[in-house]
């Protein structure tokens, strides 16, 4: 049998990804998406004990573009995920596969002690890992 491959989500991480305020409207939001080349935005906090938010770029298109909404006029609190799923630096991408399967997610933040360190996705695993394109 094999031996684990022993890499954690941190080693395969973007760190290519912004955090914005919730009362940014889903035009400046797309804006950003488009000038930083990043397709996750991190919805801040607004207090201590609150929760982060994240918005993809299915959030927009399922809840402004299919709709018929103004990007204008909506804020990203109003179609945000909001608590958010994440992972730990250390975990295994073999169990993050799982976890984002398990629950029909495609990327999630990297969370150290209440700081956002990286984003991971199926992509950064599959991609960013020497033993899974070897």
């Amino acid at each position: 049998m094999s031996e684990p491959w022993n890499i954690t989500v941190k080693d395969v991480m973007e760190t290519n990804f912004i955090v914005i305020d919730g009362l940014t409207t889903v035009a400046e939001a797309t804006k950003l998406m488009t000038e930083s080349n990043s397709r996750t935005l991190i919805i801040d906090k607004r207090y201590e004990e609150d929760e982060y938010g994240i918005l993809i770029p299915a959030d927009i298109a399922t809840q402004v573009l299919a709709k018929n909404r103004s990007p204008e006029r909506i804020n990203v609190y109003e179609i945000m995920s909001k608590p958010i799923l994440f992972v730990r630096p250390e975990m295994d991408i073999r169990y993050c596969a799982r976890f984002f399967s398990r629950f029909q997610i495609s990327r999630a933040p990297i969370i150290d002690h209440g700081k956002i360190l990286g984003i991971v996705s199926y992509d950064s695993m599959i991609l960013n890992s020497p033993t899974v394109v070897d």
